[in-house]
């Protein structure tokens, strides 16, 4: 039997109980009125002034003994009902306990069971990824390519997105996104190539097709991975890849973007370390809102289009979580590797007339031109 069945047992035995007691209560009451009421009757007897009156008195007070002797079995009859009822309330009690130990016991190995499952599949799947980056290198190295030269070109924001769980919204933050750069003064100079259910495989074929200066990841993430989609139909568990596996794809390209924004939970450490990567990184510091992680995002791809530097982008942003009344503003994190200069690098820059327009890039002399000396700096 089932904790649910000994408890519902349980339930009627001690309320059982409860009736039996209000019986015995009622009949001790009874028997106490009866033995008053013959006592009186008896003290009438022996004050009574003629033969007759002290009979008819007498006979009264027998009759109310006997009435309280009846209620005096009957409360007997009810207290052993009582007892046999407080037994088996104790019994069931005891059955109640084992069976509830024996539920948690078998649900807390069950929990186990599907924890080490869940570790299982992210071991399968990390050893995938890392696979296909061994791959990706030996390839690199055994194959000489030329460099290409500078060009003038659109910024290209790739927008990875992955909550398999269906609890964050965004694709909201992505047509928040799209809507940002759309209304911005240089938007045809931004490229977007957005996936909202991203998986490890359209995230490694976007570096190496669309060739992103910008990588920009919405869901969910820690100080040591991030959890992608892995392209089932509803919800389902994330495929989760390392921190060091994302930062390897990153820098296995021979074309590395400019700056990854990891606009999700406890990102702050991978950003802090992407640096040695690429020259800019922005994560969250800890666990964020998914309105204001939206709110910043829209205001810093707007800022970067109207041509505002990362830095301000970065600082504007911020500031548009606070002066929305939000409370998070403080969280998202730029991280910049050594010598260069959020303050003075755009990542858009409007030609002048007659001219391409021109976005910054790892070789481009414009990017080399604004990059001075300081250290790595968080903001």
């Amino acid at each position: 039997m089932n904790a649910s069945y000994y408890r519902g047992q349980l339930e009627r035995k001690t309320k059982a109980r409860a009736d039996a007691e209000k019986k015995v209560g009622e009949f001790r009451r009874a028997e106490a009125d009866k033995r008053a009421k013959a006592a009186k009757e008896r003290a009438a007897a022996e004050k009574a002034s003629s033969s007759s009156s002290r009979q008819s008195r007498q006979r009264a007070a027998q009759r109310f003994e006997d009435d309280a002797n009846k209620a005096a079995g009957s409360a007997g009859v009810w207290s052993g009902t009582v007892a046999k009822l407080s037994r088996e309330a104790a019994d069931l009690s005891v059955k109640l306990v084992k069976a509830e130990l024996s539920e948690r016991a078998a649900a807390e190995k069950a929990r186990r069971r599907e924890e080490a499952q869940a570790q299982q599949r992210a071991v399968l799947s990390e050893r995938r990824i890392e696979s296909r980056l061994s791959t990706a290198e030996g390839q690199v190295r055994t194959v000489l390519r030329q460099l290409r030269a500078p060009k003038p070109e659109r910024l290209r924001v790739l927008l990875l997105a992955a909550a398999s769980a269906g609890d964050l919204r965004v694709g909201q933050e992505q047509q928040r996104i799209r809507a940002a750069v759309q209304s911005a003064t240089h938007r045809d100079l931004v490229e977007l190539d957005v996936h909202p259910a991203a998986t490890v495989d359209v995230f490694l074929d976007a570096l190496t097709r669309f060739r992103p200066h910008v990588v920009h990841f919405s869901g969910h993430s820690a100080e040591d991975l991030i959890a992608f989609e892995t392209g089932e139909d509803g919800f389902h568990d994330s495929a989760i890849v390392s921190a060091r596996a994302f930062g390897r794809a990153i820098g296995a390209v021979d074309d590395k973007p400019l700056l990854v924004l990891l606009n999700s939970c406890h990102s702050a450490a991978q950003s802090a370390r992407l640096v040695d990567i690429v020259p800019f990184a922005i994560g969250m510091s800890d666990s964020i809102n998914d309105v204001d992680a939206i709110t910043y995002a829209a205001r810093f791809y707007a800022a970067v289009a109207d041509g505002q530097s990362v830095l301000a982008a970065h600082v504007l942003s911020q500031a548009a979580i606070e002066m929305n009344g939000l409370l998070d503003h403080d969280l998202p994190t730029l991280a910049c590797a050594e010598n260069v200069d959020p303050g003075a690098t755009k990542l858009v820059t409007p030609p002048p007339p007659g001219e391409e327009p021109v976005t910054a890039s790892q070789d481009n002399p414009r990017l080399r031109a604004v990059e001075t000396p300081r250290a790595a700096s968080t903001s």
